[in-house]
């Protein structure tokens, strides 16, 4: 079966989305130490639409992009107009809840390769 998710690789930077070009209107940014970017990228994006499932036309976009020794997630994704006041605190709270952050960085660990 084909993955109907587009992963773009540049150097120090790897785009998760279903929909290209990947758009964010809305976005939250936090930090992670270095691991598997793909692994941590799905795991995000499968938080992410646990989540927000319910909003109306969400369609999640990851942006992992090299910091030094760790590195800078974007997460939100496109949205069907209008973008609800409250969705990019939403977004915020799963990527700083402590047990899910967690999780993230030890199944990134696994073979982990690095931006």
């Amino acid at each position: 079966m084909a993955s109907r998710w587009h992963i773009t690789r540049t150097e120090g930077e790897l785009v998760l989305c279903r929909q290209r070009p990947a758009r964010f209107d809305v976005l939250a940014v936090t930090t992670l130490p270095m691991g598997d970017p793909l692994r941590l990228a799905h795991q995000i994006r499968q938080d992410l639409w646990r989540a927000l499932q319910r909003v109306r036309g969400f369609s999640p976009v990851v942006r992992l992009t090299r910091q030094g020794e760790a590195i800078r997630v974007e997460a939100g994704g496109r949205v069907a107009r209008p973008v609800s006041p409250g969705l990019a605190a939403r977004i915020s709270e799963v990527l700083e809840h402590p047990a899910t952050r967690r999780r993230w960085v030890a199944q990134a660990k696994r073979n982990a390769k690095g931006l």
